[in-house]
């Protein structure tokens, strides 16, 4: 996947609800389930599902006159093509400065932090475990 993919807002809310859905949905399945209430036009959606598939996000097989479109890749992957170049951009590619931004806020818990520290005791033995094979 090509770091250089970036999604819009509207973008981000059509292919979540794909990789919510899961299989290949075709438009109307993704205008029910993001958009129960007709706030969006089937043209729009399948305007969006274009783009993403010229992206080369998503993948279109036609059956008949309905077209059903797969994504190419994992929701985790589009996350961190995107967050790589958010702290590129935002951070002269430090994680460093990421993570001091993030813990800086008002809003973070005494849970979060506990969880953070885990997830970064878990990375550090994987990391020393990888340099010593």
């Amino acid at each position: 996947m090509s770091k250089k993919i970036k999604l819009t807002p509207a973008e981000w809310e059509i292919m979540n609800t794909i990789w919510e859905l899961g299989g290949e949905p075709s438009v109307r399945d993704v205008l029910e389930k993001a958009f129960p209430n007709g706030e969006k036009a089937y043209t729009t959606i399948q305007a969006f599902m274009n783009i993403l598939e010229k992206k080369k996000l998503l993948e279109r097989r036609k059956i008949g006159l309905v077209n059903f479109y797969k994504p190419i890749c994992k929701r985790e992957d589009v996350v961190k093509a995107e967050m790589s170049n958010m702290i590129s951009k935002m951070f002269n590619g430090s994680i460093t400065a990421l993570a001091s931004s993030l813990l800086s806020m008002e809003n973070v818990t005494i849970q979060e932090i506990e969880y953070l520290k885990k997830l970064i005791d878990e990375k550090e033995k994987k990391l020393r475990n990888q340099s010593h094979e």
